[in-house]
């Protein structure tokens, strides 16, 4: 009698049982003992038939044997990826949250420059060319020769509050140094979210305290998920070219609405992002308000502003930021990570 033996490492979770032996001649029987930790499988051929049993049939009782070897190493691989997945996005979490306080810090000890962190964001991103796939949000605007450009005036102490938190950033940071391309954008993130905050005090009668609770029941806090998950963008290591951005104070809206149609935005995002278009808000929207079909969004905008919750207004802004501070960016979603420290519990003194 010939005897084929398979031995696999398959753990004892496997729900496999024995077959009952035949009760009547078989091409073959099989045995298969479930141990603590491993299953064996023999199956002896009588000699009678042994011919009848070739190298397919072989092979195919080795690969179901692979088989179940991968399927009982692949649920711990799984788990340790999943493990590890957590533990980045926990990391990263974390060190947003750093971000978002120490710009926050920055931001309102400094309100006036409000205006200009945001035209910092908007024309760092502005410089994006659908047709070559260039420019964008990636920081280049740090470069002494983009933030002189005439379209940049007036930018430089928006920049230089930039540059300052990211010194202190990067020395907390624990995962590398944070690009200036990220740090703008959430620069730009931390100033939008102060103006919203200033409003609901307004709307208190400048009652801090009434306002933060106004702004925390009504606000849109919730809507920046997308925006906080595009975080790992890749600094650019030279200036972008010259001549993709207009003079937002001496362009028409006409000039506007082909500069935002040309980077995939259209009359309702010209109409939202007023604010990051110059430093009088109402000017420019006053400006706006003459093109026919920017003028709806206008009003629209304006009205919610009036409103407790202004939702339509800040919903808007939100995603209109979202779609800028993306384009072009090839996001890594393991940026700022860092090996964990593992723990050696066997020399622990208890």
């Amino acid at each position: 009698m010939g005897v084929i033996s398979l031995i696999s490492t398959v753990p004892s979770m496997l729900a496999i049982a024995p077959l009952s032996a035949p009760t009547t001649p078989s091409l073959a029987s099989s045995r298969c003992p479930v141990h603590a930790s491993t299953i064996r499988c023999k199956i002896e051929v009588h000699n009678a038939i042994e011919d009848q049993l070739g190298r397919r049939d072989i092979l195919k009782l080795f690969g179901a044997t692979i088989g179940m070897e991968i399927m009982a190493s692949s649920g711990s691989f799984v788990q340790d990826a999943n493990a590890a997945d957590l533990i980045e996005r926990r990391q990263r979490s974390e060190f947003q949250s750093s971000i978002k306080g120490t710009l926050y810090t920055a931001i309102k000890g400094n309100p006036d420059v409000v205006p200009s962190i945001l035209t910092l964001a908007l024309n760092d991103a502005m410089t994006y060319d659908k047709a070559t796939k260039s420019g964008g949000p990636n920081g280049s605007i740090r470069f002494s020769s983009e933030i002189s450009r005439p379209e940049n005036k007036g930018l430089s102490a928006a920049l230089n509050l930039v540059e300052e938190a990211k010194k202190e950033i990067d020395s907390y940071s624990k995962g590398g140094p944070i690009s200036f391309s990220d740090l703008i954008q959430f620069a730009a993130q931390s100033a939008i979210k102060s103006t919203f905050l200033a409003s609901a005090i307004r709307k208190c009668g400048g009652n801090e305290e009434k306002g933060s609770l106004l702004y925390s029941a009504y606000g849109s806090n919730g809507q920046w998920g997308l925006f906080d998950r595009q975080f790992g963008r890749s600094d650019a290591q030279e200036p972008d070219p010259e001549g993709r951005i207009p003079q937002w104070e001496k362009a028409s809206v006409q000039e506007m609405k082909d500069k935002f149609k040309a980077i995939g935005l259209g009359p309702r995002q010209l109409a939202v992002m007023s604010a990051f278009l110059g430093p009088d808000q109402t000017a420019t929207e006053t400006l706006l308000a003459t093109d026919p079909d920017v003028a709806p969004w206008v009003t629209k905008y304006q009205r919610s502003r009036e409103t407790v919750s202004q939702t339509d207004y800040e919903v808007d802004l939100i995603t209109a930021l979202t779609k800028l501070s993306s384009l072009g960016q090839q996001i890594n979603y393991e940026a700022y990570t860092y090996p964990v420290r593992k723990v050696d519990f066997s020399k622990l003194k208890l």
